[in-house]
């Protein structure tokens, strides 16, 4: 049974940094492709960052670009996302998915492009 497992969630302070990480299990994950999205109180879910498992390639969207970071573990186990300066516009539940393939853009951008998620972490900033 595919699990994918977020946490590292909570509430921050504007400025502050944080981790998220997304533990993998129930497949071999390696040559799989992870996403990250978030979705704020009422609004659509938005694409994050996506990185390659194995080759390290990543994606990121546009208004995240400089502060986030994605990393996966060589296990293939674990894939994390650094959060820096924080801001109360990054208030959301954070949400992982993976998929079997890298992608154009586009598609690393879309929700319907990802086979598996996670149930999300709750990530909410102060100002």
């Amino acid at each position: 049974q595919v699990q994918l497992i977020e946490s590292g969630g909570g509430l921050v302070q504007a400025g502050d940094s944080l981790r998220l990480s997304c533990a993998a299990s129930g497949r071999s994950f390696s040559r799989y492709t992870m996403g990250w999205f978030r979705q704020a109180l009422g609004k659509e879910r938005e694409f994050v960052a996506a990185i390659q498992w194995s080759g390290g390639r990543t994606s990121y969207g546009d208004s995240v670009k400089g502060r986030f970071t994605t990393s996966a573990d060589n296990a293939g186990n674990t894939v994390y996302l650094q959060i820096n300066s924080l801001k109360p516009e990054d208030t959301a539940v954070y949400y992982c998915a993976a998929r079997s393939l890298w992608g154009s853009p586009s598609v690393l951008r879309s929700n319907y492009a990802y086979d598996y998620w996670g149930q999300g972490t709750q990530v909410t900033v102060s100002s």
